[in-house]
């Protein structure tokens, strides 16, 4: 499969991770592969150890890391269990100088999954990032059709800051009554029901004006479902905290975020780990990149245009002391 996936960020990241060719890079989250593979083309000899959950990734992008010959390891796993991958990846002997966490959904995954990531392709209601999940993993379709009306309000709303959640739960736990919701269309029809009319209405005047207007009515539901399905925001709190731990010192972590509650996540990490004086947050080079906030680094206005979806994408890099 061709890849449609554009990196966001790419020069950012690399260059705030302050690399040389002997570096050793965690990409825990490989996605596409455009990090690890700049990294490749610009630092010949470095060793890079690519972590994702979902086993596709690897074998999409592998063939051009072979082309490259570049050292590269690929581990099918989720990077909260960076601990226990230590000793079989050699990081006591390896310190690691790099680490990215790149938390965005790469568009390979969401066009091609067949795991119902978009609301756009009419697939199984899954939403794992897993590959090939067990019918012991948690998917979108277990929550919709079991959990309760109070419980799917609250990730709809905590997760996907959706003002709508009540009445898409109470839509969700009523159509449910006469039919199993199944698929991703199975679930937009549910949603359309519920709040198209108040979505279509984001021009109007009063609560609803504050509508995003080309927001589909669909998309922050998915997007928490699927925060729920892989347990995102845990992940990465015990992410950080395993990434950091194998870093050695001097060395970097560079985490992209598309949410803000990653965002906060990550930026109370790092402040935390900056008053214990274990470490300093890399600022942003200038105003240009940063917003007006030189914590935290945005993408610029050309690729913005050229790549609508970096505009959420927050970078943030901090370094072992």
């Amino acid at each position: 499969m061709t890849s449609i996936h554009r990196t966001v960020l790419l020069n950012e990241v690399i260059e705030g991770l302050n690399l040389n060719p002997k570096s050793v890079v965690v990409d825990g989250t490989f996605g596409g592969g455009g990090h690890s593979l700049e990294i490749c083309k610009r630092y010949k000899g470095v060793k890079i150890i690519a972590i994702d959950q979902d086993a596709n990734t690897w074998r999409n992008a592998k063939d051009k890391f072979e082309r490259l010959n570049c050292d590269i390891t690929f581990v099918n796993a989720n990077f909260r269990d960076l601990d226990n991958l230590k000793d079989s990846l050699n990081l006591s002997n390896f310190p690691v100088d790099g680490i990215i966490l790149d938390l965005g959904l790469s568009s390979d995954q969401l066009e091609h999954s067949d795991r119902g990531f978009s609301f756009l392709i009419d697939e199984p209601l899954l939403m794992t990032m897993k590959a090939n999940p067990s019918s012991e993993d948690l998917t979108a379709s277990d929550i919709v059709n079991t959990w309760g009306e109070e419980n799917l309000a609250k990730i709809f709303f905590g997760y996907g800051q959706e003002r709508f959640a009540k009445k898409i739960a109470r839509g969700i736990v009523e159509a449910r009554k006469k039919k199993k919701i199944e698929t991703t269309f199975d679930l937009v029809k549910v949603i359309e029901d519920a709040v198209l009319g108040i979505y279509k209405k984001g021009h109007a005047k009063g609560r609803a004006s504050r509508l995003p207007r080309k927001l589909h009515c669909a998309t922050k539901t998915f997007q928490a479902l699927r925060i729920a399905v892989n347990d995102e925001l845990g992940a990465l709190a015990m992410g950080l905290k395993k990434g950091f731990d194998v870093l050695k010192k001097g060395g970097r972590m560079s985490v992209i975020s598309f949410h803000s509650l990653e965002d906060r996540i990550v930026k109370r990490f790092y402040k935390q780990k900056e008053k214990e004086g274990e470490a300093k947050i890399i600022p942003a080079r200038n105003e240009f990149h940063s917003g007006g906030n030189k914590k935290v680094i945005l993408a610029s206005e050309n690729e913005v245009k050229s790549n609508p979806r970096a505009r959420s994408a927050k970078l943030r890099i901090i370094s072992r002391l």
